[in-house]
């Protein structure tokens, strides 16, 4: 099972957890979950007028073997709006536009998605439970 919880952030609720939202799927083979704009194609959607995520920005898919992996999908433009980080206890490593990285399988951490141009974020915690 794969648990996510986002929050949207601006530099004004820094540490705020009001309007988190949550999702999760089991880890079998083909299992995904999006995380964009686009409501009606993401389980977790981010606020329609945040324009440094994309429509559908992050796709977590498992993989035959229950590993789950991150993607960040490629937009429509060619230099991406924001920034994308992956943290597991004090590893953290940024996620290149458009590359997939492996989650670790059993364990947690957060991805955050960062707007380049002003103090908001994305931040996803994700528990990976066997």
């Amino acid at each position: 099972m794969l648990e996510l919880t986002m929050a949207a952030v601006s530099g004004a609720d820094a540490g705020a957890t009001a309007g988190m939202t949550m999702a999760e799927a089991p880890s079998e083979p083909g299992a995904v979950l999006r995380v964009g704009r686009d409501g009606a194609l993401c389980r977790l959607a981010t606020p329609e007028d945040w324009l440094f995520v994309s429509r559908v920005h992050l796709e977590f898919r498992c993989d035959p073997g229950g590993t789950w992996q991150l993607t960040w999908l490629r937009g429509s433009q060619a230099d991406p709006a924001s920034e994308v980080r992956l943290a597991v206890g004090p590893h953290v490593q940024p996620v290149g536009y458009g590359a997939t990285v492996t989650l670790p399988h059993g364990g947690s951490g957060e991805i955050v998605v960062q707007d380049r141009t002003a103090p908001r974020s994305v931040n996803i915690g994700f528990y990976h439970d066997l």
